[in-house]
């Protein structure tokens, strides 16, 4: 069948069950962003695609005051029935451009969903609008894989997903460098039923990451080699990086 228009809104009620990353993962990221918090200027949080909620609700149970924004008014619906997710203040629409109240003393965008702005123009745009929204010495958070390690794994090969809800899930990504773009084609195995998902998605290096960074104000801070704080080294599969909105 053919690939699925919108995944957020089209599998909202499975996307807990089929892409959600393993339980350490996510401990992992709530751990370092909380840790980071505490360097940064008092202030509210604020995640951009905060989607159903697995990161953000976690972070607001430790006493952050957490904001979001998302596309989909289908996943911040699996969102609201969490326990605490009414509690969280939430703008629809695209997270690199829709208005949100108030600043922020740190800003973040977790599992890839960065890259799902898949023009340079959006990506620097959402860059420019975090900087606007923090507080002077705010942070910008996000985490991206690394263009080699996504070229080196990528053809035409099914790759098993582990899904949280014991379905079968197989992923086949594939490069397109005349775009700087790639796009993951995951096959979904559910009551008998076969459902195909795309997900389109532009790479960028570390180093125009920094350069889009630098034109929107923000200073990189710290480079991590993943959620669980390690460095980023030549052996990383992708980075978490911190940026700085200068005091």
């Amino acid at each position: 069948m053919p690939p699925s228009p919108d995944y957020a809104v089209d599998l909202a009620d499975h996307y807990d069950d089929w892409f959600t990353p393993p339980t350490a993962t996510t401990d992992a990221t709530v751990s370092l962003l909380d840790r980071l918090a505490a360097t940064a200027p008092e202030g509210p949080m604020l995640e951009l695609g905060i989607g159903t909620g697995r990161i953000a609700l976690p972070l607001a149970a430790l006493g952050h005051d957490l904001h979001g924004i998302d596309a989909a008014k289908a996943m911040v619906e699996q969102l609201r029935a969490k326990a605490g997710g009414t509690e969280i203040a939430i703008s629809i629409g695209d997270f690199s451009d829709v208005d949100h109240d108030g600043r922020f003393g740190m800003i973040y965008v977790v599992n890839g969903t960065f890259s799902e702005l898949t023009s340079q123009e959006a990506q620097i745009h959402c860059l420019a609008r975090a900087a606007a929204r923090l507080l002077p010495g705010g942070l910008f958070v996000l985490d991206a894989h690394l263009p080699e390690v996504l070229a080196a794994g990528a053809g035409a090969d099914a790759q098993p997903v582990r899904a949280a809800g014991g379905d079968a899930v197989t992923r086949i990504r594939r490069i397109h460098p005349a775009t700087q773009r790639y796009t993951s084609d995951y096959k979904v195995v559910h009551d008998g039923e076969v459902r195909h998902i795309r997900v389109a998605f532009r790479y960028a290096s570390v180093g125009e990451l920094d350069l889009m960074a630098a034109m929107a104000g923000l200073r990189l801070r710290q480079r991590f080699g993943g959620w669980s704080g390690g460095p980023f080294t030549d052996s990383s599969n992708y980075h978490v990086s911190v940026y700085e909105l200068p005091a």
